[in-house]
């Protein structure tokens, strides 16, 4: 068996094309505790998620937390499965979809875009496989978290590099680490607010939940938080809100160590028992409807607001397939695209036209 893998059926003429990989965080396969057992092993496996020490970890990972929190995830993932699968994945799919048809606008050349999953499937080792049996010679990887963190897009690497060092031929590689303050995604961001806000008015604050981490990421160096900040400030001023109409918070605690603060639900709670009646929560560093917006903040949140006094807390959806989020995501990925082959006009079409190609190919005496 060789050593490195490589494109079945290979020929030197075969015409390269461009490959774009859209990755999100993951989802199990089914709503099961089984599934979803497979699942947390690898997602809280990771060192890039949970950074102690690893025997420690194991032992307290598979002796306890995978024996007692599947079953609960299980439920929860119950209560917000599609028929087509979890929404981070049917959502993900009209992404990826989406940003294809609008890069085959845009290029000048052929160009296959695959949707992966850190965790779960379809995996990103499948994803870049799928790419280079489609010939694709120049991947650039489009990790859809907004703000940059070592736990996501840092593992996001992780997986590709892991992938990648097993090939015979290694792609030429780009890689897009974060979008936080790109000027048409805080565009998008207000697009979704307005929206909102025509249709049931404007509660008395707009929450900016984002997806929490432990606070010593952030004291040795992640830039996550500083990214989540400077996304809801760049919202709030495109929306001229007042500093006291806003708030950032963190959500999706786990375990017993200090995360980012304040958090969302412990927000939420003290909101509804100074007498606030109506409050708007976006999470803007989600670019899709998953467990933790529907369940946790539609569902979960919204309780804890109206148990304690509140009467409405009001989820606005991600970006999902928005137009204005699909163009938005097209577009950065031309932006990070200039100077390949399929993102020049200035290069002859002739090098990429079949009948060339195979020509050039067989007059060097490369062909079959």
């Amino acid at each position: 068996m060789p050593m490195f893998s490589a494109k079945s059926n290979a020929r030197h003429y075969d015409v390269p094309r461009l490959g774009v990989l859209v990755t999100n965080l993951g989802t199990p396969d089914a709503p099961t505790t089984p599934a979803l057992r497979r699942y947390l092993a690898e997602f809280l496996g990771d060192p890039r998620v949970v950074e102690i020490n690893r025997p420690l970890w194991w032992l307290l990972l598979h002796g306890v937390i995978l024996r007692t929190r599947p079953k609960k995830s299980a439920a929860a993932y119950r209560e917000v499965w599609e028929e087509g699968g979890s929404p981070l994945l049917t959502i993900g799919k009209k992404q990826a979809e989406g940003i294809r048809q609008r890069l085959e606008k845009k290029l000048d050349g052929p160009v296959s875009v695959e949707l992966a999953m850190r965790y779960g499937n379809p995996s990103i080792r499948d994803g870049l496989r799928k790419l280079r049996e489609e010939g694709a010679e120049r991947i650039l990887v489009l990790p859809l978290y907004p703000q940059y963190s070592a736990t996501t897009v840092g593992s996001t690497y992780d997986a590709v590099f892991d992938e990648l060092k097993k090939w015979r031929f290694i792609p030429e590689l780009r890689l897009i680490g974060q979008y936080a303050d790109d000027p048409d995604y805080i565009e998008a961001l207000a697009n979704t607010i307005r929206e909102h806000w025509q249709a049931h008015g404007q509660a008395e604050k707009l929450l900016f939940s984002f997806h929490g981490m432990p606070r010593r990421y952030l004291l040795n160096g992640d830039f996550y938080h500083c990214q989540c900040q400077k996304t809801a400030r760049l919202v709030a001023e495109r929306l001229e809100m007042a500093d006291d109409a806003w708030q950032v918070t963190f959500q999706s605690l786990f375990g017993r160590e200090v995360w980012l603060q304040p958090y969302t639900d412990e927000t939420v709670k003290a909101h509804a028992e100074s007498g606030m009646k109506k409050l708007d929560v976006i999470c803007a560093g989600f670019s899709a409807d998953c467990l933790e917006t529907l369940e946790e903040i539609e569902g979960e949140n919204a309780e804890i607001f109206e148990e304690n006094g509140g009467e409405s807390l009001r989820y606005i959806r991600a970006l999902n397939d928005r137009d204005d989020h699909l163009d938005m995501l097209a577009n950065l990925a031309m932006d990070h695209l200039q100077g390949w082959p399929e993102a020049s006009p200035e290069v002859k079409r002739s090098r990429r036209d079949p009948q060339a190609t195979l020509a050039r190919a067989k007059a060097m005496g490369s062909g079959e």
